[in-house]
């Protein structure tokens, strides 16, 4: 049956805008993006305006909305397809992040050397661990005080301690000086000497050179007048002749080990006849060859026969006489003084 060509009166009219109908139904397919798009992506097409219908239509216009919503969308175009795909890729992958500066090349002058850093490390500051500057205390440390008794022990007491010169030399004294100048010893005045806390004196010394006019004595020899003529009259009796006779030449000299000196006999609390120029330690005879004979505890055979002649001989014209065998601080010298004793006796060994 043919249709007429003008259109019925009972059919509703086809609304003109096409183009909205189809882009509603691609807003449909694809879900509007809550992120913005992108620059690339093509605009959606404007919509067109649609006429409002005409009041005898009105009836026809909701009858024919009724029918285009329950016909089915219309499918997209395989262009429209592809170009959807795409946008929504983009949109999927990440931005990637702007790319880091390149860093600095170093430069081929100086390669060699590291570039300073901007700021220098500062190092932290260490405590302070050195140890202060030891200061003098303010006053020297006294030592405690010692008890009264605890000092050195005095020495027992002697009666020549307190022997002092007296203004003017006493007759015996000038009178020993005459008998060495007829000895030929060679001699010098000395000033006194004491020592009151020890205890020592020695108010006219002299100090002899020479032993008589041929023998010598070394070193300088400090001794009180009556020790020196007992010295000078053992070198001239005693000394002289045995050596003549062991040697068959003259004595030359005697050498000294002690005269006078201030102290205490060893181990004792009394004091020794050095303390007042009153005795001699000969250390050593020489003889005018040249030969010298020393006192010792092993002396050769024909010095050893000389030595204890001598020393045989001082006992008597000496109140003491010490030597090797006697004690070990007289092994190695011969001790001899006038030390007074009782009954004008000797001590010798």
């Amino acid at each position: 049956m043919e249709q007429p060509l003008t259109q019925r009166l009972d059919q509703p009219l086809r609304p003109r805008s096409k183009q909205r109908v189809r882009a509603r139904g691609k807003q449909h397919v694809t879900p509007r993006q809550t992120q913005q798009e992108t620059p690339d992506q093509r605009a959606s097409p404007a919509e067109v305006p649609v006429p409002e219908p005409r009041p005898e239509e009105a009836q026809k216009a909701g009858t024919a909305t009724v029918e285009q919503k329950t016909v089915a969308p219309k499918a997209p175009d395989a262009a429209n397809q592809l170009e959807e795909k795409s946008r929504q890729e983009k949109q999927a992958r990440p931005e990637p992040p702007a790319p880091e500066p390149p860093a600095r090349e170093p430069s081929t002058d100086t390669e060699s050397e590291p570039e300073p850093p901007a700021e220098v490390p500062v190092p932290t500051q260490r405590p302070d661990t050195s140890e202060p500057e030891a200061q003098p205390p303010a006053t020297a440390p006294q030592p405690p005080p010692k008890p009264a008794d605890a000092g050195a022990e005095k020495m027992l007491p002697d009666p020549r301690s307190a022997d002092q010169p007296a203004d003017k030399i006493p007759a015996k004294e000038v009178a020993c000086r005459e008998r060495l100048k007829t000895l030929g010893v060679e001699f010098e005045e000395h000033e006194a000497e004491s020592n009151p806390e020890i205890g020592c004196s020695i108010p006219y010394p002299i100090v002899i050179k020479t032993l008589g006019k041929s023998v010598a004595i070394g070193p300088a020899t400090e001794l009180n007048c009556s020790m020196a003529e007992a010295a000078a009259r053992f070198a001239a009796d005693v000394v002289q002749p045995a050596a003549k006779a062991e040697f068959g030449v003259d004595l030359k000299s005697i050498s000294q080990a002690s005269a006078f000196v201030c102290r205490p006999r060893h181990g004792t609390r009394k004091l020794s006849e050095h303390a007042f120029g009153n005795a001699l330690d000969i250390g050593s005879f020489t003889l005018s060859d040249g030969n010298k004979i020393e006192i010792g505890p092993t002396p050769p055979e024909k010095d050893a026969k000389f030595l204890d002649a001598v020393r045989k001989a001082a006992c008597g014209p000496f109140k003491t006489v010490l030597g090797p065998g006697a004690d070990p601080d007289h092994a190695l010298h011969f001790h001899l003084d006038l030390e007074p004793r009782k009954h004008g006796g000797t001590f010798c060994q």
